[in-house]
């Protein structure tokens, strides 16, 4: 598939035998359903040989909540509450119990910190994923300054002040979801110094503009502030996506299962319009993210007792073909679309009746860097129609999703290399583009 990173939910050791992780009750154990300490060494080994990074999923706002041997640990606590392990007031209640450890407390902040340095050093982890930050910074995570916890606040910025200098390579996101440039911004600006963040404004207009049932529904204007978002001036301080545990699960379901509407996801409008999602999530600026199973159209919604259908490889190849060609283009391996690597993105054409938009990106620009995206999100083909382009001459094509090798149901709408010429006195060239219903294209220049 050419994926350069694997990330893991949280796996320190928790109740029972199936979990998603987030009720850690041992957090310096690893799960011993998962192999323990030594299956995840070997697993660290054998993906790092295939330069594969791993990504830890970390859980402090809340521990437990059962199962937990530091709890009431030397047998004192107030208000029947954990003892010296955790706040003993109204500063305990999280949504996941009355378990917040008390990061004011010296002792508890240096365990939660060698918690996190432990993953990168014993364990040669390349990074860490924070979960739901909100209630660490806040005890209601609702922003209100009275409910604010700085000791979280502060311990945060220590264990990542503390990567970024011993281990610079190392990369840490936070889920925060509240779009603040202060989680990534710098801790000398007073900021929290993550390496990047999970954005809510990519995730929530694209899932709505892929999902919705009529084309009058989605928003260009939309999909366009999508594209262009970013945190502290950085493309890359945003990990962009349109599934996860959280967007699969608890009365939501995966993207195609959305579209359908009903048990059986191999329909055309699913299959189509997902591929919106994948050619955007893949091609906008930030750092794209796959949920397991969705290379290979995984329906239903995300239950931990229910793993991947792994038949399903053989029955959508076409579409493991498509993921792949798209993260061949993502990371630049043919060296014809460096500038989707690059901070550089400026929207071309926006068509909110046509439902049709356009963007550019680039490093430096120039042949084999600038990259030309052309999105339908409507049940409409289009034939030459005209967009913009950065600059004049022969543009060819790299990605047609519409193409019938990725799905024996698209209808092979022919796309073919174009010419994009200079509009007399304007200073702007454009070309003429034929898509495909719910189809994308992607262009750039020898």
């Amino acid at each position: 598939m050419g994926v350069n990173t694997l990330e893991i939910m949280p796996i320190a050791e928790f109740p029972g035998g199936y979990s998603w992780g987030y009720n850690p009750a041992h957090p310096f154990a690893v799960e011993s359903e998962y192999g323990g300490p030594v299956g995840l060494k070997e697993l660290v080994k054998a993906a790092h040989a295939k330069g594969i990074a791993i990504l830890l999923d970390v859980v402090y706002n809340h521990f437990g909540p059962t199962d937990m041997d530091i709890w009431q640990f030397d047998g004192w606590s107030e208000n029947g509450l954990g003892g010296i392990y955790f706040y003993n007031d109204w500063r305990a209640k999280t949504p996941w119990g009355e378990t917040r450890p008390d990061y004011g407390r010296s002792e508890v902040r240096q365990y939660i910190f060698d918690n996190a340095l432990m993953w990168l050093e014993k364990y040669r982890i390349d990074g860490l994923r924070m979960d739901m930050i909100p209630y660490i910074r806040n005890v209601n995570a609702d922003g209100n300054p009275a409910n604010g916890l700085q000791e979280g606040y502060s311990l945060m910025q220590w264990i990542n002040s503390e990567i970024k200098n011993r281990f610079p390579q190392k990369f840490t996101i936070a889920e925060d979801l509240h779009t603040l440039n202060v989680i990534t911004a710098p801790i000398e600006e007073g900021g929290l110094c993550y390496s990047s963040q999970w954005d809510a404004q990519f995730v929530n207009p694209i899932r709505h503009a892929i999902i919705s049932m009529n084309d009058e529904d989605r928003d260009m204007n939309a999909v366009a502030g999508a594209i262009l978002h970013t945190y502290y001036n950085s493309a890359f301080q945003r990990v962009i996506y349109t599934e996860s545990h959280d967007e699969v699960s608890n009365g939501k379901a995966r993207v195609v299962q959305e579209i359908a509407g009903r048990d059986d996801v191999n329909t055309w409008y699913a299959k189509k319009r997902s591929t919106l999602g994948a050619t955007l999530m893949m091609t906008s600026p930030g750092v794209p993210m796959l949920f397991q199973g969705q290379t290979v159209l995984e329906d239903k919604w995300f239950d931990d007792t229910d793993p991947i259908d792994w038949s399903r490889f053989s029955e959508f190849k076409g579409f493991v073909k498509l993921y792949r060609d798209l993260i061949q283009l993502r990371r630049n391996i043919s060296a014809t679309t460096r500038g989707l690597t690059g901070q550089h993105v400026e929207i071309l054409h926006v068509d909110n009746e046509k439902k049709i938009i356009a963007f550019h990106r680039w490093m430096d620009g120039g042949a084999g860097d600038s990259t030309v995206v052309v999105l339908n999100f409507s049940h409409q083909a289009v034939i030459d129609y005209v967009v913009k382009f950065p600059g004049e001459g022969i543009w060819k094509i790299r990605f047609n999703c519409d193409w019938e090798a990725y799905d024996t149901e698209f209808q092979n709408h022919f796309s073919y290399d174009t010419e994009a010429t200079a509009l007399q006195n304007e200073g702007l060239f454009t070309a003429n583009v034929s898509l495909g219903a719910y189809s994308s294209l992607i262009y750039s220049q020898d």
